[in-house]
Formats: structure tokens, C-alpha cells, sequence
């Protein structure tokens, strides 16, 4: 049996290729849009992919599991619980609980576990070569290490009406029926890692076992003592704030993400040619270099999304490709890293990357503005915006500074004054650039405080130590 975890650190996203050496087959489980893992680990194993499938109606990242059926042939496998009102709207075959997919000597048996989603799908994995009873949950996100699917999302990003209430008690029958009914040596291999907006407190390993989380886990003792309602109140207290970008998420997993196909070739544009098309407002220039060289000079109306790494995770909070169709042209010092970084932003659904160049030499620039935090009380304002998490602006923020997260504020701009200079921060100014950048480009007039929140705390402390 081969298990192999494929995981996304932008997005703290997992997919796992399952297969069977014997045959030479393989089943592919939650599988994101740029497909060269998957496709470069079968052709490594000598496999062949026989089989997609997801376990639910992902709402952060963009699936790709009809992208990987299309390129491989694969039959496609999704859900077929969770009542009328979320069924996939694209052809598929449909798994109903106790359904199993069978690849060579393995069973992969589809296990319905609802409360994140109603939908949502786990997979017990049976490997028939060494034993009869299954040893492995493909668990989504219905249970993390050390924590559980949130559930919501759905009135977060779905535009439901307390859902949330019945997602927990779903979650908690789920747990107790399903999750809790296994035997503890069972491994537990989850969708979502640390960094997840998908959970409150993810654990940073990549698996756990049922065992384990019976034992540990803070929802164990509320399954004990048989205390749903109190298992309801401790789950939906504190969990953070959802991007706005996981309501498109929502949507276009339901009805069908894109099949994208092989992607063209990244053109490298010259100064005077992207210069022109800058002017001219074709294309969005996306800097990717770190806040403290964008603040010395940058190109005029940019995004800043600082390196690869977290692309995906940025881009989506600040370009939403239903609503802005001019394409995406990055700053890459060569095509490589431009590949990389359309490979990170497919991920949730930005499509448009059509070049890069390798200099902002010669384009038209401009200067953020920023103050530090001993200018902060004597800076005209018409509002000082924290754009962190709300769970870190209830744990403390500068007074009389207003909540708007980083992964909302594009969509709430009516929150925001139509006239006035906006003073914004986050926890140490890696958020606050992309949020900056997003609403200078949108015409607001925008001053970053350098070093956001730690910077001032740190103020603060010089201050007092004068004093005292």
C-alpha cells in the first residue's frame, strides 16, 4: 500500500494519493488545481490514477478534483449526502454512506460525518494485503489534530442563518456515532494543519490516531459526560474570522470549479511595453517583495503580495477574479518563480496570471505612506482600521481603532469613510501591506503604522520606562 501526504503550506491544505503497488492503481483524495505533485508521484510509483475524490464542498481553496479527473481519466467521486440543498451541480458519481471505491487490494469506504458541511464525507481506508479491518480515517475536515471542523462557515461564507447551531450538534452525533466507534490504533489523517482559517486551533502534526484524541482532545470530555449543549457553546466560542473569498470558495466547488487544461506559457514583459499597459489600466501589477522595500518605492496602484510562499492566501484577500478582470502581471526575478506564483494562486481560483518582469526599472511608482507609532495621536484620521483577526483585536488593539479584518475589508468597503485619511495596522505589518495596497489601488487614502501593533506596543514600553 502506498500512502503519500501532498501538502499545501500556503493554504496548510492537504491531499493524499492512496494506492495499491499490486495493481498499480491509485485513488487521489482532495486534490488541489496545479496537479504536478500528483501527476509526478504517480509516474515516480509506476501508478496509474484511477480515482478522485473529495470529502466535502471545500470553502478555502478551490478543488481540483474535476481538473485531475479530466487530465488523467480518473472516474470522479463526490459526495451525494447532505439533503437537496447541497448536491454537487456537475456530473459525478455519488457516495452515500457505507458506498466504497475499491483500488486493487484496497477498499476505500466513504463515511458520512456531517457538521462542518451536511455534505461531508470521510474515508475509511481498509488495506486487504495485510488486514480485514480498516486502519486508516481520511478524516477531511471533520476531525483535526486536536481540534475539529468549524461549523460556521456556512453562515460565514455560505450566506446561511445560524446554521451553526445544527452543524454543531451534527458534529457531536458524528463524533459519537462514527468518529468515536473506531478503534483507537486507527490513524487519522486530516485535511488541514496549522494556519488553517478551517478550525480554531489546528494542531501542527500531520496525524493523529482515534486513540489519541479520545484521550486528549478538548471535546473528549463533553462526549463523556454525554453534555452536547456544552460541547455547542465551547465549539462556536472563539473561532476566527472567515475570509470573505471562502464564499466564492463555497459556490464554484458546488457548482463546478473551471477546467483550466494545460496553461500558456508566462510572457516576460519590458518596461516600456508593461509600462503602457499600466497606463492604460490592462493589467494589475503585483509586487511581490517584502513591505520594507515596497515602503522605499513601488509601482503605482500595485498589490502587494510578499513572495510565494503565501500567494494563494493573500491574493484571494485582495483580488476577486468575479469582479476584476484585468490580469495579474508579477514581479519574478524569472519565469520559474512566476510559474510558482500562478501555480500558488490557482489554488483559489485566480486564473488571470498572464506575465511577469523582473524590475520595477522604469515603470511608474509611487511612495506608501507610513508613520510611526510616535506620529500615530498627531496624524489626521478619519479612522484607524485593525486588520488582524477579530480573536487578536478582542485580545488587545491601539484604542479606538476599529475591527476589519484583512480577508474582509475589500468586500465592507462601505464600512470604511468615503472621505478621510485611514490609518491601518496589523500584528507586525506583513497583513496590513496587502491590506494597504489593496485599498490604496482602490482609491482610499491609506498611511501604514510601521511595526502595526507590535511596533506600538513596543512604543508604548519606551514611554513608560521614561517615565518611571
Amino acid at each position: 500500500m502506498l500512502l503519500e501526504r501532498i501538502y499545501d503550506e500556503d493554504l496548510a491544505q492537504a491531499s493524499y494519493v492512496i494506492g495499491c503497488q499490486a495493481t498499480g492503481e491509485a485513488i487521489v483524495v482532495d486534490p488541489r488545481r496545479d496537479l504536478t505533485p500528483y501527476l509526478d508521484l504517480a509516474a515516480r510509483k509506476g501508478m496509474r490514477i484511477a480515482a478522485v475524490t473529495e470529502t466535502h464542498i471545500h470553502a478555502d481553496y478551490l478543488s481540483g478534483s474535476r481538473e485531475l479527473a479530466e487530465a488523467t481519466g480518473a472516474t470522479l467521486y463526490v459526495s451525494g449526502e447532505g439533503g437537496e440543498d447541497w448536491q454537487y451541480e456537475f456530473e459525478a458519481e455519488r457516495l452515500r454512506h457505507g458506498d466504497a471505491i475499491s483500488i486493487g487490494n484496497l477498499t476505500v469506504e466513504a463515511r458520512h460525518t456531517p457538521g462542518h458541511t451536511p455534505e461531508h464525507l470521510s474515508f475509511l481506508v481498509t488495506d486487504g494485503a495485510f488486514s480485514d479491518k480498516p486502519g486508516y480515517l481520511l478524516s477531511g475536515d471533520f476531525v483535526f489534530v486536536g481540534d475539529l471542523g468549524r461549523p460556521d462557515l456556512l453562515d460565514e461564507a455560505a450566506g446561511g442563518v445560524d446554521t451553526r447551531f445544527e452543524g454543531a450538534r451534527q458534529l457531536f452525533a458524528s463524533l459519537r456515532d462514527e468518529f468515536l466507534t473506531l478503534p483507537d490504533y486507527v490513524q487519522v489523517l486530516p485535511a488541514h494543519g496549522a494556519g488553517s482559517a478551517c478550525g480554531r486551533a489546528l494542531g501542527a502534526i500531520a496525524s493523529t490516531t482515534v486513540g489519541y484524541e479520545r484521550e486528549n482532545a478538548w471535546w473528549a470530555g463533553y462526549l463523556r459526560d454525554r453534555d452536547e449543549e456544552g460541547f455547542v457553546r465551547a465549539l462556536l466560542d472563539g473561532q476566527p474570522d472567515a475570509h470573505a473569498y471562502f464564499a466564492r470558495m463555497k459556490r464554484q466547488n458546488k457548482l463546478g470549479p473551471a477546467v483550466m487544461g494545460e496553461p500558456p506559457r508566462l510572457v516576460e514583459l519590458d518596461a516600456h511595453t508593461l509600462s503602457e499597459r499600466l497606463v492604460a489600466d490592462e493589467v494589475i501589477f503585483v509586487d511581490t517583495r517584502d513591505r520594507s522595500e515596497v515602503h522605499e518605492g513601488t509601482v503605482a496602484r500595485s498589490l502587494n503580495i510578499p513572495g510565494v510562499e503565501k500567494a494563494a492566501s493573500y491574493a484571494a484577500w485582495v483580488y476577486d477574479p468575479e469582479r476584476e478582470h484585468r490580469p495579474l502581471v508579477v514581479l519574478a526575478p524569472d519565469e520559474a518563480t512566476a510559474q510558482e506564483f500562478r501555480d500558488h494562486v490557482v489554488r483559489v481560483g485566480i486564473d488571470t496570471t498572464i506575465g511577469f518582469t523582473r524590475s520595477i526599472a522604469g515603470l511608474p511608482r509611487e511612495v506608501p505612506a507610513v508613520i510611526s507609532p510616535d506620529q500615530l495621536e498627531t496624524t489626521e484620521r478619519a479612522i484607524l482600521l485593525d486588520v488582524r483577526n477579530r480573536t487578536e483585536y478582542e485580545a488587545g488593539h491601539i484604542p479606538g481603532a476599529v475591527h476589519l479584518s484583512a480577508g474582509r475589508v475589500m468586500w465592507r468597503l462601505d464600512e470604511l469613510p468615503a472621505a478621510g485619511r485611514i490609518v491601518t495596522y496589523c500584528q507586525s505589518g506583513v497583513r496590513n501591506s496587502v491590506a494597504a495596497s489593496a485599498l490604496r489601488r482602490a482609491g482610499y487614502d491609506v498611511v501604514e503604522l510601521d511595526g502595526s501593533y507590535v511596533g506600538w506596543l513596543d512604543y508604548q514600553a519606551e514611554e513608560e520606562a521614561k517615565v518611571a
